[in-house]
Parts: C-alpha cells; structure tokens; sequence
C-alpha cells in the first residue's frame, strides 16, 4: 500500500524557498505520495515547481486572517490535513520556522519527533541525525501512527522527478481551530535588511579570531554579497562583541550545511567544525599551516584572511 507523505513547504515572499527541494527528494525516496502542504502562498503559483520534483497532490490551507501568525492554530491546520489526507509522516525544514510548528505538532497528536534528520528510510522507520556536536551519528527507529521529521535544510541534493499535481483544499468548515491559550498581540513587518539566513543558503563566509575586530567583518559582508553568501562568525568572534549570535556557527550557535564554507581566521576548534562539519566543500584561509581547520578543508590559503578577502572581493 502506497504511504502518504505531508511535506510542509516553507515559501518566501509568495516563492518556494529552494531548501525545500532536498527534503522533498528525501520524502519521495521510496516512491510515496507526496502531499504538499502551503499556508502562506498561493498554491497554485507553486505548482508547477512543486510537480517537478514529484508532489502529486498540493493541499491550500487556508487560515483565518486573523490567525494566520499563531502558531498553535498553525500546528492544528496540519494536524486537520494528517487526518483529512491519512498522513503517516510529516516532513518540514530545521528551520526557525520549523522548530516552532513541528515539536508542536508532535506534542498534540503524541507522536514521535527527530529534528535535524539529513537520512530517512520510510520501509524501515529509521532515520539519521548528528548527536554529542557531531561526534557521532545516531539511527533511531520511529514507532507510531505518524511520524514528524524535522529534515536539515541543504543536507540532501534535490532531483527533479517531474509528476503531475492536483491542488486540494483543505476544508476548516465546522473545524474548530483552537489556540489552547496562545495569543499572537503583535506581529511587526518583514525586515527587509535581515540577512541571509545561515542554516538555508548555499555559500558562508565565516570569520573568527584572525579577522581582529569587528570592522574587518565588513571585509566579509562586501564579499559575501558578490558570493550571494551568508556571513558566519565564531563563537570567538560573537563573544569579543565583533559579530551577533545570529551568525554564531558551531556547537552552541548554528548547524549548517552549505555547498560551500570559507573559514577566514578560524582556527577550526571541536566546537565551531560541529557546526559545520557537513559542508560539502570547505575552504580555509589561515596565517597558522597547522591550525585544525586546515586538516579538515578541501582547500586552503595560507596567508591573511585581512588581505585574501578584499581581493577576492575585486575579482569577483
């Protein structure tokens, strides 16, 4: 019997952020049908994109406007579609967003949750995610009715598997939509200037203790936007007050997985290579031929990051 498999789908000013293709590949490994489920973009827009990577069935949820920013009425719609469509898993992104909807799915219909999973086997009900900062990895096998899987944003490479897709309307009529207590009081305006989230994009440019001061992160700001790149930091760097914690790369900041990772004054400690270990081509650039993170590159400059960068800059 064909499993049905709900995909959340994570949009950014009405288009589908491109970190959702490798989950879907993921969710469709073993052949499911792949039900889409978009809140917060028109559904139809979306669908020729979301046929070519093999969703058949595109579910609106449409939310009352009052509501559309509480997240527990946000969690109850999805729970509305588990049980309308017959979903025995549901796929979304270890994303901000994502750690705020799918522990609360989990919680409302009991069911078992593993976030950051970069490896699923539906057949088996086993999935894979990192464990100890990335020491060691853990296969966990899931018992229960549904399944919730929070899927590491980059970890898997899309492949287009073009099907063709019917759009659903999920029907909240006599639905009651409860809040259990959480009320939204204020929601404030996109910020236009926020930067690129570090956990979705495809290229960091990560500084620490070698790039001095705070200014020079400028350096990487100027190259990051030729690169189309998100800037990183050190714990080191974030702690001497040059770089927010929101660019904090490592054990106690964030777990990334981009194409590229250009480490620039990084020593490359236990710590920070457990945030971003899974990078698929790291780059270093240090003064120091026997630092850690020369080891664990593919390739490396030794020289200043202070002088490399802004001639980088210039070239590209």
């Amino acid at each position: 019997m064909m499993k049905n498999i709900g995909i959340i789908i994570e949009t950014d000013n009405g288009k589908i952020k491109e970190t959702n293709f490798g989950m879907i590949t993921l969710a469709g490994a073993n052949k499911p049908q792949l039900f889409a489920f978009v809140m917060d973009a028109d559904a139809r827009a979306l669908k020729e994109d979301l046929e070519s990577f093999g969703i058949t069935k595109i579910v609106d949820i449409s939310l009352p406007p009052d509501q559309q920013n509480n997240p527990m009425v946000r969690a109850q719609a999805i729970i509305n579609a588990i049980k309308e469509f017959n979903i025995c898993a549901v796929f979304g992104l270890s994303t901000a967003m994502g750690k705020d909807l799918l522990p609360r799915i989990a919680a409302l219909i009991e069911a078992p949750l593993i976030m950051d999973c970069f490896h699923v086997d539906l057949e088996q009900n086993l999935v894979k995610t990192s464990q100890y900062s990335g020491k060691t990895i853990a296969t966990i096998k899931l018992t229960g009715d549904v399944l919730i899987l929070g899927v590491r944003p980059n970890a898997i490479e899309p492949i287009k598997a073009p099907e063709s897709a019917q759009i659903l309307e999920l029907k909240q009529d006599g639905i009651h939509l409860v809040s259990k207590g959480f009320r939204v009081i204020r929601t404030g305006g996109a910020d236009k200037s926020k930067p690129i989230d570090l956990v979705e994009v495809d290229v960091i440019i990560a500084g620490g203790r070698g790039m001095k001061n705070g200014e020079n992160f400028t350096l990487l700001s100027e190259c990051a936007e030729k690169l189309k790149a998100a800037v990183g930091a050190s714990r080191v760097a974030v702690d001497s007050g040059w770089a927010p914690y929101s660019m904090q790369v490592g054990q106690t900041g964030e777990k990334v997985s981009p194409r590229v990772y250009i480490a620039c004054g990084l020593s490359g400690s236990i710590q920070h290579f457990a945030g971003m270990k899974t990078a698929r081509m790291v780059i270093a650039i240090n003064t120091d031929e026997n630092a850690a993170i020369m080891s664990n590159c593919d390739y490396y400059v030794k020289a200043d990051a202070l002088e490399i960068i802004p001639k980088l800059t210039k070239l590209l």
